[in-house]
C-alpha cells in the first residue's frame, strides 16, 4: 500500500478516520524554511467542518509537529505531524461494515486487502485524512508564497448556481478575497444560494457536488517535465489523490474541443520586458511546462456518497443482494471544504516540480 507523493519532495500519510491520529511526514524540505503556522491554522479551519452545511463531527484539528522544525524553521530533516482524533464514533459503522456503501471505496478496498483494513467510517480512505495533507500543504504554501507564488480556488458553480468568475485582470485580489472565506465565493448572493441549496438536500437526506476553480499567480516559466512529470500531469496526480475529485480541466480545457485553432491559441506579446499571451486558453500551461502566465484548472467534485437514503447493496458475509441505511455524520457537501485540500496538494506538486527545477536552496531565506 503505497501512501507517498512526490519525487524530490514526499509526503507519505498515514491513519484512520476513527482511530487515535492521522498524520503525515514530509521528506526533503529544505532546512532554512520558516512556515506560517498563522496560514497553516487559517487553512485547516477552512477545511474543517462547520455549521449546518457540513457534517456533525466537530474535530479540533490541532496539528502536533513532533520533528523537522526548530526555533520556528525547517531543519531538512523529515518532518512528521500527528493530528489526534477526539470525536470517534465506531458505533456508527459496526451493523454496515460488510456493506458497502455505494461509491464508496469500501468495497474495492475490500478486494484490495481482504477485509484486514479498518472499516469504520472509510478508516484510511476517509477525507478525514486531508487534514494532515492540509498540514503539509500549508508548509509548502509559505515557501510558494515567500516567492511570491499565490494560490486561491473558489467554487465556480454548485448546483446550477454560479459564482463570478476570476478577475483575469487581477487574479491576486481575488486570491486575497478567498484566502478570508470560509464559505469560498467571490460573490456573498451566489454564496447564500448555495449554502441554501446545501441545506435543502440536506433536509431531503441527499448530498451536492460542484466545481472549484483554480488559479496561480506567480509560477516562473519553465516549470514541469514534457513528458511523464509535466506540469499538469503532476497536478492531476496530486488532485487526483484527493477524495471525490472525478475530473481536471487545464485553461478551457474540454472548450478548446469545440474551437478553431485561430481561436484556442495562445498569442504571444511582450509587455513591460516580460513575454506574455494575450489569452490563456492553455491555461499556463505549454508542452507540459508553464509559460509564465497564471495556471489555471478546474475540479469536478462528486455528491458526497454517504446519504441517508436507503440504497441498494450487498452483503460481503452471505454474497446476498441486500439494502443499506447509511447513518451517523457525514457533509450534505464536501467541495467547501475541499478547496483547502486542492489548495495544499497543488502547493506540494509545485514545490515538488520547483525543487526539481532550481534546487532546494532556492527556498531559503538567506539565498536572496
Amino acid at each position: 500500500m503505497k501512501n507517498t507523493f512526490g519525487n524530490n519532495l514526499a509526503v507519505t500519510v498515514f491513519g484512520e478516520s476513527h482511530g487515535e491520529a492521522i498524520g503525515c511526514i514530509i521528506d526533503g524540505l529544505p532546512a532554512g524554511i520558516r512556515p506560517d503556522m498563522q496560514l497553516m491554522r487559517r487553512m485547516l479551519n477552512q477545511r474543517r467542518a462547520s455549521g449546518d452545511i457540513s457534517t456533525a463531527r466537530k474535530e479540533a484539528d490541532i496539528p502536533e509537529i513532533l520533528s523537522g522544525i526548530s526555533r520556528g524553521y525547517t531543519q531538512g530533516t523529515p518532518v512528521a505531524i500527528v493530528i489526534r482524533n477526539e470525536n470517534v464514533r465506531r458505533s456508527d459503522y459496526e451493523n454496515i461494515n460488510l456493506k458497502p456503501r455505494p461509491s464508496h471505496a469500501d468495497y474495492s478496498a475490500f478486494m484490495k486487502y481482504g477485509g484486514y483494513h479498518d472499516l469504520s467510517g472509510g478508516g484510511h480512505f476517509s477525507g478525514r485524512l486531508t487534514a494532515p495533507v492540509t498540514a503539509a500543504g500549508a508548509i509548502c504554501m509559505s515557501m510558494l508564497n515567500q516567492k511570491g507564488i499565490e494560490i486561491g480556488t473558489h467554487i465556480c458553480s454548485l448546483y446550477g448556481i454560479e459564482d463570478r468568475a476570476f478577475d483575469e485582470e487581477d487574479l491576486s485580489a481575488d486570491i486575497g478575497i478567498l484566502k478570508e472565506r470560509v464559505f469560498p465565493v467571490l460573490d456573498d448572493d451566489a454564496g447564500q444560494k448555495m449554502q441554501e441549496a446545501i441545506r435543502q438536500a440536506a433536509s431531503e437526506s441527499d448530498s451536492l457536488g460542484g466545481i472549484l476553480d483554480t488559479a496561480v499567480t506567480g509560477l516562473p516559466a519553465g516549470i514541469g517535465e514534457p513528458w511523464f512529470d509535466s506540469l499538469e500531469s503532476v497536478i492531476s496526480h496530486a488532485v487526483f489523490s484527493v477524495g471525490g475529485v472525478k475530473g481536471i480541466e487545464f485553461g478551457a480545457g474540454f472548450r478548446l474541443a469545440e474551437m478553431k485553432g485561430s481561436e484556442a491559441n495562445d498569442a504571444f506579446m511582450v509587455q513591460d520586458g516580460k513575454v506574455i499571451t494575450l489569452t490563456n486558453h492553455s491555461g499556463g500551461i505549454n508542452g507540459g511546462i508553464s509559460n509564465g502566465m497564471p495556471v489555471r484548472f478546474r475540479t469536478a467534485i462528486r455528491p458526497t456518497p454517504s446519504i441517508a437514503k436507503k440504497q441498494k447493496t450487498v452483503s460481503l458475509s452471505s454474497m446476498q443482494n441486500t439494502e443499506i441505511e447509511i447513518h451517523g455524520r457525514h457533509d450534505p457537501a464536501i467541495i467547501h471544504r475541499v478547496r483547502a485540500v486542492i489548495d495544499a496538494v497543488t502547493a506540494i506538486a509545485l514545490c515538488d516540480l520547483l525543487i526539481s527545477r532550481c534546487g532546494t536552496d532556492w527556498f531559503r531565506e538567506d539565498s536572496r
